[in-house]
């Protein structure tokens, strides 16, 4: 049972319009923003907030975006975020082989050298304390030009927050995310946990 329960999206007609941006996203707009709804400004930050981290600017794709989302809320432990990224970025054209071994990044031959050292980003910069060394800055600036490496530290920022208001919201999974999780992160140990 969630903290707060989320509002119906009816309730605040900019928020509602704002929100539509999930529809493309996730194919619906999720508890978590519909909780933010009870505070309309902290709901229409929050969307603007990650239309402007996830908006495409270059190289960094949205699926990859995605999956740098998911191994960070993997890295906070956030079964509800785990699900919503992995359904995202399937949605956004993620291929089945990333999808299905995407914990495997550092050895599985469909990631890329300029993907690993993301991951890897995400995965130092999602553990506390933060893990991003020199080593692994020099390492990112093989691949990844500066307005790229802020754009990937803005998803995982991004995800930082929605893991801390989603796992103490206990926030209520969607079905459709839940399908995802169980379709492609089930096998690796994932459920929905306290988000059922």
């Amino acid at each position: 049972m969630p903290l707060v329960a989320p509002l119906s999206i009816d309730g605040d007609e900019e928020v509602a319009r704002l929100a539509e941006f999930f529809d493309e996203t996730l194919g619906y707009c999720p508890n978590s923003v519909l909780t933010m709804m009870r505070r309309p400004p902290i709901a229409r930050a929050f969307i603007e907030f990650n239309k402007a981290v996830m908006e495409n600017k270059g190289r960094v794709t949205s699926a990859l975006k995605r999956l740098v989302g998911f191994v960070s809320s993997k890295a906070a432990g956030c079964s509800y975020c785990q699900a919503h990224t992995i359904r995202a970025a399937e949605r956004y054209g993620a291929e089945a082989e990333k999808l299905e071994n995407v914990w495997e990044y550092r050895t599985d031959p469909a990631f890329t050298e300029a993907e690993r050292v993301v991951l890897d980003f995400a995965l130092a910069a999602s553990t506390i304390p933060n893990a991003v060394d020199a080593d692994l800055q020099n390492r990112l600036r093989q691949h990844w030009d500066d307005g790229e490496i802020v754009e990937l530290l803005g998803v995982i920022s991004l995800f930082g927050l929605l893991n801390r208001w989603n796992d103490s919201m206990a926030s209520t999974l969607e079905e459709g995310a839940a399908e995802s999780g169980r379709q492609w992160l089930a096998a690796g140990g994932w459920d929905a946990r306290k988000h059922a």
